[in-house]
């Protein structure tokens, strides 16, 4: 099943749509974050008259499991420019997701002014990396429905550096549109892996991506970093460049270090 099939919602009623969490879009039983927030954000897509993600923030109250969902929404302004949603994701029992976006129309009014201090990530290509394919318990299900490439510094977890560099695209040749950039921004392993700490989990408490373009076809290349990890909370920060060159998306991902009490 496609990315697009799995991730789609209909309208139910006023304000309300229905969505199925698909199996084997997970980390260890529980849907990947990304994937939870790209049906979150295509129900409130569908209530801004069909605009585009511009940008959303989701926090995550319960791990998502395969199975039938909810999504009520709530349109808190319609603009000229934007159009500003809130959505409750839930399943039978209990809400999973509350997201928030501004969401605009394909194009914005062109702007002349254009300042670029920064630059993709220097990676390897694609077949000179590393591929994480799924296995029965890790890398987890999730891979199987997308491609994922690690530089080969990165690959072996020991670099002592909570950073992840790499490539990323949907399987099958699916393009990526503003919703998969969201998968993309949840898809890489957690950073503070790779700094070799005494961590095994960092549940995400809060997400939040910004969707500057959508990308042309290809791998988008992507990098993940952590420059903060203390009081309980790490911060991961991501950049996602085209096959263009051009930065198509950012994030930042608030997670919890779980106490060893």
């Amino acid at each position: 099943m496609s990315f697009a099939a799995a991730s789609a919602v209909t309208a139910e009623s006023a304000g309300r749509y229905k969505a199925d969490i698909e199996p084997g879009w997970d980390i260890v039983g529980n849907a990947n974050g990304g994937y939870l927030m790209a049906i979150a954000a295509r129900a409130a897509a569908m209530a801004a008259g069909g605009r585009l993600p511009a940008t959303a923030t989701a926090h995550f109250v319960a791990p998502g499991r395969p199975g039938p969902a909810s999504i009520d929404v709530q349109v808190h302004k319609a603009g000229r420019r934007f159009t500003t949603v809130g959505a409750t994701l839930a399943d039978d029992e209990r809400p999973l997701l509350a997201f928030l976006g501004s969401f605009a129309d394909a194009a914005l009014p062109a702007s002349s002014v254009t300042r670029i201090e920064a630059a993709p990530p220097d990676i390897p290509p694609p077949e000179e990396c590393v591929p994480i394919e799924p296995t029965e318990s890790f890398p987890p299900p999730f891979m199987g429905k997308v491609e994922l490439r690690l530089h080969p510094e990165d690959a072996s977890f020991t670099s002592g550096v909570p950073r992840f560099r790499g490539w990323f695209r949907l399987r099958n040749g699916e393009p990526i549109d503003s919703f998969g950039l969201l998968v993309a921004v949840d898809a890489f392993p957690p950073t503070v892996f790779a700094a070799q700490l005494p961590i095994a989990w960092t549940p995400t408490l809060e997400l939040t991506a910004h969707i500057r373009a959508v990308p042309e076809p290809g791998w988008l290349r992507c990098l993940f970093t952590t420059r903060f990890i203390s009081g309980g909370y790490l911060e991961e920060d991501g950049e996602v460049w085209d096959a263009s060159g051009r930065l198509v998306a950012q994030s930042r991902q608030l997670a919890l270090l779980p106490t060893t009490a």
